[in-house]
């Protein structure tokens, strides 16, 4: 199973979606609030792959992504995020990030995308 960072400013998101992965048997590695913490626990922990929030304060999740892809090339980005930003996630794929996914959404759309990556 996979080594998994969580990057949202909300608390309530990052423990949704920690429910869902470590009961599936992926094991999170760190949790962020905003991309500044998210790029920083990037570069130290070396996830096998991010779940990232667009929508975040400090630095937006296009930006930590950039700077993500920045340091790894290969890295496994997971775009989560509200529906009604299409134009944020044409940029992200654009950017490099390997899956999105648009909230509220189900546990498989989770687990699969993440399987994916993994």
């Amino acid at each position: 199973m996979g080594k998994i960072l969580l990057v949202d400013d909300s608390k309530m998101s990052r423990k949704m979606l920690r429910t869902i992965l470590e009961g599936a048997g992926h094991e999170i590695v760190g949790e962020a609030g905003n991309g500044v913490e998210g790029l920083e626990m990037y570069k130290n922990l070396k996830p096998d792959a991010v779940t990232m929030d667009i929508t975040m304060p400090e630095m937006d999740g296009i930006e930590c992504l950039k700077a993500i892809k920045g340091f790894d090339a290969d890295a496994k980005v997971i775009m989560v995020t509200a529906a009604g930003q299409s134009s944020k996630l044409v940029e992200a794929l654009k950017l490099g990030a390997t899956e999105f996914i648009c909230k509220p959404y189900e546990p498989e759309q989770i687990l699969s995308a993440v399987k994916e990556v993994v």
